[in-house]
């Protein structure tokens, strides 16, 4: 028999990477040899005292509940080095209740909408930016309203743009800083104004922080929870995948309003059961050692962002060097009329090399289209030759 599907998974769009890979056979059916810089999953090992950790915790035979769900016998090591991170790297100071681990971002980022939202609420979600946000909103039967991420502003939300029906009605406001897929990043100013908007409209602000450890050139990205009085309306997604190389460990948390906390909580309790002990002593570890291993892997990605920008640049870009993200944000070459979809798919079956048309990331990341660095060096480098010879 056919199932017929929920009228929700009806509504959902295509999930933007499930096409790209789709495409990607459909080059390497052809013969064609690709040269992918389309995903951002690093492709270097996670740290080697992550990885001995999560060894010597998950043989440890004087722990008899390595085994167990990691909800119900769960490891205080994991958010009581949540809380010392916050402290020393923004100077925010945490209470239990304002900590729950999570299995990644992602996961929790649908969990949260499922939690506060009802039929016919709205959540307002930036964009370009990750579809995962409307996802969760979609699960939960509510609508979402796309505030525009515009060059002119910065990639920052307009916050005044918002119409009225959207402020009164909306339960969530998503942003993303430093910003996936733009590499924009926001100042404390800028986060000032956001709480104000949650306090005043009674919408809670959820910051996805999950590129906040890959910066550059000196930058340290601030979180929102530095605001004062932040966490009455705010609370922050923090993941362990991209600036700790942790991508398939699927380990994370979410930090600030209580009550919010609280409602992920139940949610969580009824859906899954926690992350292995293991992997939440290994994070622990991970957060503990951050000033040991984080300088390393941002040299990689710095060193493979000069290259990136300095090859296109001479090629007739005019790109600025991101201060954060693993990406590179550029815009489609002239002679597409901004079609970001048509130049991938032309730059994919002529070069056999895939970049993601920002169109993927919403209508207003049409005319870019995005570069992971999260690939080998010399990857990297025959790929922008092959671009170059496009551009020409």
């Amino acid at each position: 028999m056919d199932v017929q599907f929920a009228e929700r998974l009806q509504k959902l769009p295509p999930y933007p990477f499930t096409d790209l890979r789709r495409k990607i056979n459909d080059a390497q059916a052809k013969g064609i040899k690709v040269i992918n810089l389309g995903i951002g999953d690093p492709d270097f090992p996670t740290p080697d005292p992550i990885v001995q950790e999560l060894s010597r915790a998950i043989g440890d035979p004087d722990d008899s509940d390595r085994h167990r769900y990691g909800c119900d016998i769960p490891v205080p090591e994991f958010p009581a080095a949540v809380r010392n991170f916050y402290k020393q790297r923004y100077g925010v100071v945490l209470s239990d209740d304002q900590v729950i681990t999570t299995m990644g971002s992602k996961d929790a980022i649908v969990k949260m909408s499922m939690a506060i939202l009802n039929p016919g609420d709205i959540g307002i979600a930036s964009t370009p930016g990750y579809p995962t946000y409307n996802i969760g909103h979609v699960f939960a039967s509510a609508t979402t309203h796309y505030a525009p991420l515009l060059r002119e502003n910065n990639f920052h939300i307009d916050l005044d743009a918002i119409p009225a029906h959207v402020k009164r009605l909306a339960k969530i406001l998503w942003l993303n800083y430093p910003n996936n897929p733009t590499t924009a990043t926001a100042d404390l100013d800028f986060f000032k104004r956001v709480v104000e908007f949650g306090r005043q409209h009674n919408i809670l602000i959820a910051h996805d922080s999950a590129y906040s450890e890959n910066t550059y050139d000196g930058y340290k990205a601030p979180s929102i929870l530095e605001v004062d009085g932040a966490d009455e309306v705010a609370v922050e997604f923090f993941s362990l995948s991209k600036g700790f190389n942790m991508t398939g460990w699927r380990l994370g948390f979410v930090v600030g309003n209580v009550s919010a906390i609280t409602a992920l909580d139940k949610v969580k309790n009824n859906i899954d059961n926690g992350s292995l002990r293991a992997l939440q002593f290994a994070g622990a570890k991970a957060l503990s050692v951050v000033d040991e291993i984080i300088p390393p892997i941002n040299a990689v990605y710095k060193r493979r962002r000069d290259m990136v920008v300095d090859g296109l640049n001479s090629n007739g870009w005019s790109l600025e060097k991101p201060k954060a993200t693993i990406y590179i944000w550029a815009p489609v070459p002239d002679g597409y009329n901004g079609q970001s979809t048509e130049f991938a798919t032309e730059l994919l079956e002529k070069s056999g090399v895939v970049v993601t048309p920002g169109l993927l990331y919403g209508q207003w990341g049409e005319g870019y289209f995005r570069i992971s660095l999260t690939y080998p060096d010399e990857v990297i480098q025959e790929a922008i030759s092959r671009l170059a010879e496009m551009r020409l």
